[in-house]
């Protein structure tokens, strides 16, 4: 075992933990035992938003600058006691009739998978039962995503008006920056079909303030607006899960957000959060994700 390894309890699991000093963010200095020990003590309000979720990993097994890969399938060479659900995957694009998926039950599930550089965790808006069925989707979110030159500012006021629409038809929100360009805005299901209402409001959003929003995924269309892409909804897409480390620069985390955050929100840097700092706020307010 090299000096940078180690094997650590985690609750009643035994865990080989490796390359601790890996510096998976080079510019800004962070290694994987960073990594890991942000999800050891961000678990407590990330594992009630992973529950019944099956998640999909974004790799980054050099770090941010090397080569990535999603997998949804578990991976093989895993600790026995790995919750995995298989479930159908129509339409996968590597022909796939099912996956065989991880679900985030437990830390020390959450450690592994920080230890095998899934920096990124990302789940639908629906759950499954414990015999694996598919539930009708619990979650709505718009996907707020900026083209140059507009930013998570230009953002804020999208989600402003989503907010309002959503307002209107009785239906309580909240928000989080994706941890990249872009933020989400999201609300407990309102309807059955949640894709035609999303995609609804956001056809509206565009015809209003069509200087601002775009609803169609065009590229041509976007400089300098918003796409509101609803298209998050549909079943077999997932959506970054609130306090994953995003493969930034530097080690941002998508990070749920107050609306007096969003109306004040007037330059980038208001809403980037680094994992300390995401750290500190929810000490000291707690999970605003769904408050």
């Amino acid at each position: 075992m090299s000096s940078s390894d180690a094997t650590v309890r985690v609750e009643d699991r035994v865990l080989k933990l490796t390359n601790l000093d890996k510096l998976l963010y080079p510019e800004f200095g962070f290694t994987k035992g960073e990594v890991i020990d942000y999800y050891t003590r961000i678990a407590p309000v990330l594992l009630p938003h992973l529950k019944d979720r099956p998640v999909t990993l974004k790799r980054y097994p050099n770090g941010v600058d090397g080569k990535w890969f999603f997998e949804k399938n578990a991976p093989e060479h895993r600790p026995e006691w790995v919750r995995t659900m298989r479930l159908d995957s129509p339409g996968s694009s590597k022909g796939n009739e099912t996956v065989n998926y991880v679900m985030v039950d437990e830390l020390a599930t959450l450690v592994w998978l920080a230890n095998l550089a899934a920096l990124e965790l990302h789940v639908p808006q629906w759950t499954v039962g414990p015999r694996g069925g598919k539930r009708d989707p619990d979650l709505l979110v718009f996907d707020l995503d900026p083209g140059a030159p507009a930013t998570i500012v230009e953002c804020c006021r999208v989600a402003e008006q989503v907010r309002m629409v959503l307002d209107d038809d009785g239906v309580d929100s909240w928000a989080k920056t994706s941890g990249n360009k872009g933020m989400q805005v999201y609300a407990y299901a309102p309807a059955k079909d949640t894709s035609e209402y999303a995609k609804a409001v956001a056809q509206r959003l565009a015809q209003e303030h069509p200087k601002l929003v775009v609803s169609t995924m065009a590229k041509a269309q976007r400089p300098g607006k918003v796409f509101i892409d609803w298209s998050q909804n549909n079943p077999a897409k997932t959506t970054i899960v609130p306090y994953s480390l995003r493969a930034r620069e530097r080690p941002a985390v998508s990070t749920p957000i107050t609306w007096d955050e969003v109306e004040d929100c007037e330059v980038v840097e208001d809403l980037v959060f680094t994992a300390d700092e995401v750290l500190a706020r929810v000490e000291s307010a707690g999970d605003l994700f769904g408050s």
